[in-house]
């Protein structure tokens, strides 16, 4: 049957939820974030544009399970206790950690954003902020995001589509959408020039302010910055004293434990994953519902005396919503490069809606049946051992 263990998970966003879900039945879960409800990450920028769904409640999503769900912030890590303490002053002992915690928006890359611009974790905020109108009579105002990756793309589509009040335009550092083949980048910028988008390519924010940009192609006035540009880890992992690489993100081996603490194993964006064939995990959903969920069935095995399997991972394709009637999804190789190859128009917007649809829908199987979420993998197993607890302790 295995030893029974203590498995406490903190942060429930798409890969905590998918590892304490998958994690086997015999084992006591705590579940650990400071919200009441799941954030359905993917679709933020909608609730910016004033889409608002159906909340999904965290303690609905795992009922059913013996997932105790605590609604705290962790503050501190000690690896050597295996304890975990929280800010209502409460320590958690547990014999496996699952450190979860994801990413968030930037702000310190340049002087301003965080004074002067809203995020995408502020969706709620900057839907209200668009709602109230430009407050300068009755003309439009402008709403610029920054940022020509997927989440600033997704972004500016969406608020042009919806909010007619506003004038909105994408601020980027290089082309939109520049990890896409020619024919994608070309339908990306046709459809938010279709929009009304004003584009500001290759364009360096020096600061923000108050009234709009400092760039290094002069000022831009406007009256609500966005800043959607990069992400950052939080610093626990390293003031835990775990192995961290230079953006804060652990070290970890094939079977996602941290090479310096194999007890935490740590999921999705906070963790640097390197995979043979397809290499460096970039930060998405799409890789952290996997290594949520590798990293539980490495559990599992460990707490049957085997040495887990490494993760196996391979990417399909990118997507990118245009607005509800319109997007981009781009098939890749292995290694995430595109090829020419693009789906464009509804129906990449209809394969977009069954994408975010499904991964939530994956929750909800998995928490009927452990083990029912599927990822994409390469045809033959990638060569190289795991890494085993030992040596990932010696290193």
């Amino acid at each position: 049957m295995g030893q029974k263990q203590h498995v406490v998970v903190v942060g429930a966003g798409y890969a905590g939820v998918t590892a304490a879900l998958r994690v086997s039945r015999r084992h006591q879960v705590t579940l650990v974030d400071p919200k009441e409800c799941f954030t359905e990450r993917i679709r933020l920028h909608e609730r910016a544009a004033g889409r608002t769904g159906t909340p999904v409640v965290l303690r609905d999503l795992v009922a059913g399970r013996e997932i105790n769900t605590v609604k705290a912030r962790a503050t501190s890590i000690d690896p050597g206790a295996c304890t975990v303490l929280l800010d209502s002053g409460t320590t958690l002992t547990y014999d496996r950690l699952v450190y979860a915690l994801g990413s968030s928006t930037d702000t310190t890359r340049v002087p301003g954003i965080g004074e002067h611009a809203y995020t995408l974790e502020q969706a709620q905020e900057l839907s209200d902020r668009l709602s109230r109108g430009p407050g300068t009579g009755t003309g439009t105002g402008t709403v610029t995001v920054v940022g020509g990756g997927a989440t600033g793309i997704e972004l500016a589509a969406e608020l042009a589509e919806s909010a007619s009040a506003w004038q909105v335009r994408l601020v980027t550092g290089s082309e939109p959408g520049n990890g896409l083949s020619a024919a994608g980048r070309t339908h990306v910028r046709n459809s938010l020039e279709r929009l009304g988008v004003h584009l500001h390519p290759h364009t360096r924010v020096r600061a923000v302010h108050r009234g709009g940009l400092s760039t290094d192609h002069g000022e831009l006035t406007g009256d609500v910055t966005v800043w959607a540009a990069a992400f950052t880890v939080p610093s626990l992992a390293a003031e835990a004293g775990l192995r961290v690489d230079e953006r804060g993100r652990a070290l970890v081996d094939p079977a996602m434990r941290s090479l310096s603490h194999p007890d935490v194993f740590v999921v999705g964006d906070a963790a640097r994953v390197t995979v043979p064939g397809t290499g460096e995990l970039r930060m998405a959903c799409a890789t952290a519902m996997p290594t949520g969920a590798h990293a539980a069935e490495a559990i599992d095995a460990l707490a049957h005396g085997r040495e887990p399997k490494p993760l196996r991972f391979r990417y399909l394709a990118q997507s990118i919503s245009l607005g509800r009637h319109d997007g981009v999804i781009q098939p890749v190789r292995t290694d995430d490069s595109a090829h020419r190859l693009v789906i464009t128009g509804r129906p990449a917007a209809r394969i977009n809606e069954w994408i975010n649809r499904y991964t939530l829908a994956s929750l909800h199987a998995e928490r009927r049946r452990p083990g029912t979420y599927r990822w994409a993998k390469p045809l033959r197993p990638a060569q190289g051992a795991v890494v085993p607890a030992s040596a990932a302790q010696a290193q």
